[in-house]
């Protein structure tokens, strides 16, 4: 059998050379429609959802578990059967989809009820979130934050080049793509002010990130070894930790951010699998000083992953490309994160939720922030039409989106997308 990732695999469905989900990604996703509102398990192929929950009833789908675990809201009871039967499944599934393969190709009645219109799907959250960790490991992220309110000489923190810096955030907020973002409130206090006041947000901001969704255990007290961190990694989905600049400075000493970071996290519908992402492996940045050995690591951990969003203003027609970067660039990778969360004995869960932090390259254009974009309002960003923008206002709506890009296919992750709000 052809390995699901095989540029040469063509699926029965036509699939555009541009389209996010030919059939070498197969990302997961929950979805319902009006005519079925239960929640069950997808995949996405071309402009087509696959229908999982209806495959694994009608016998073409065996996981091995002894209940059906695609009629489910959520992904965790598949996550939950560990990567020897996500690698099975995702092979299995390739199978159906093959343009040389007659059984589902050719049963007329079955394909009519087992793939819809992505169009006519509604998608949910994939994953039921166990909880949920921001990390903060891109290094040029963290030197133009550092240079912006500690100067050139101090930008990096000293622990910042040995560990990777993270928070626990709060999975209750953690939202599906296309959820509004309501402009959060909190306690402000500007530089020039004698005391803090109550209200809404003034400096609302995204942070472009990549999620990884861990799909395995480990048990409380246990250390992870890098090939144990990287088996739990399920796959990855496009991530916005929408974050509120003002109230996070009053806040964050001493003990990091709160309130400002726990009122939405939007996330990507489709999940990526790791799977998927293997032939776009690459290594990360040199790491100087080098880790200490539990950090170290041998394999590729970083992926050439293309990232770009967009803006788009109520005054706006169409959104505006503000940033262009690429994953490749995260100084601590995705493995390292999974590995150093475990090392001081925190169990890790199947649903949790890891954030790699805002994610921006060398180059100017590629920042993954309003903050770093406006350079802390003091270079605004001009939009088409003569908006201005230093921090998200109310009515803004933001798009991000990934993808690897293949020889002659490529694998993407759709979108992200959230408007705000006003704090009402």
């Amino acid at each position: 059998m052809p390995h699901p990732n095989d540029p040469k695999l063509k699926s029965f469905i036509a699939v555009d050379p541009a389209s996010d989900f030919p059939i070498q990604n197969l990302p997961y996703g929950v979805f319902s429609t009006a005519q079925s509102p239960a929640l069950r398990v997808g995949v996405a192929i071309g402009d087509q959802v696959l229908d999982l929950a209806l495959l694994e009833s009608e016998g073409l789908l065996r996981t091995g578990a002894e209940r059906c675990v695609f009629a489910k809201p959520s992904l965790n009871a598949f996550m939950a059967l560990g990567p020897k039967v996500w690698s099975q499944t995702r092979a299995r599934i390739s199978e159906l989809l093959r343009d040389d393969h007659p059984e589902l190709r050719d049963n007329a009645a079955l394909r009519k009820r087992a793939l819809l219109p992505r169009r006519d799907a509604k998608l949910h959250l994939p994953i039921a979130v166990s909880g949920y960790t921001d990390f903060y490991s891109s290094k040029e992220h963290a030197t133009n934050v550092g240079v912006m309110f500690r100067g050139k000489d101090n930008a990096l923190q000293p622990n910042w080049l040995h560990i990777p810096i993270a928070y626990n955030g709060r999975a209750s907020t953690v939202v599906v793509s296309g959820t509004e973002v309501r402009r959060p409130r909190g306690q402000l206090k500007p530089p020039t002010a004698d005391a803090p006041s109550f209200g809404p947000c003034k400096r609302l901001d995204f942070e472009l990130e990549m999620g990884v969704v861990v799909g395995g255990v480990s048990p409380m007290g246990e250390m992870l070894t890098e090939a144990q961190a990287e088996a739990m990694i399920f796959g990855f989905v496009l991530l916005n930790d929408w974050s509120a600049r003002d109230i996070q400075q009053w806040e964050y000493v001493p003990l990091g951010p709160f309130q400002a970071k726990a009122f939405a996290t939007s996330i990507s519908p489709w999940v990526v699998t790791r799977e998927a992402l293997e032939p776009f492996r690459v290594q990360g940045p040199a790491q100087n000083p080098q880790p200490l050995p539990y950090l170290q690591q041998k394999g590729a951990n970083n992926y050439d992953l293309h990232l770009d969003v967009s803006l788009r203003t109520s005054a706006m027609k169409a959104a505006a490309n503000i940033s262009r970067t690429n994953f490749k660039y995260m100084y601590w990778s995705s493995v390292q994160q999974l590995v150093h969360h475990a090392s001081g004995g925190c169990a890790m869960n199947v649903g949790d939720l890891l954030g790699s932090g805002t994610i921006s390259g060398p180059e100017k254009d590629q920042r993954g922030s309003l903050l770093e974009i406006s350079w802390n309002s003091s270079e605004p960003l001009e939009l088409p039409g003569g908006d201005k923008r230093t921090f998200l206002e109310d009515g803004d709506s933001l798009v991000m989106r990934g993808w690897c890009q293949g020889d002659g296919y490529r694998v993407g992750f759709g979108e992200v997308e959230g408007t705000i709000r006003a704090a009402g």
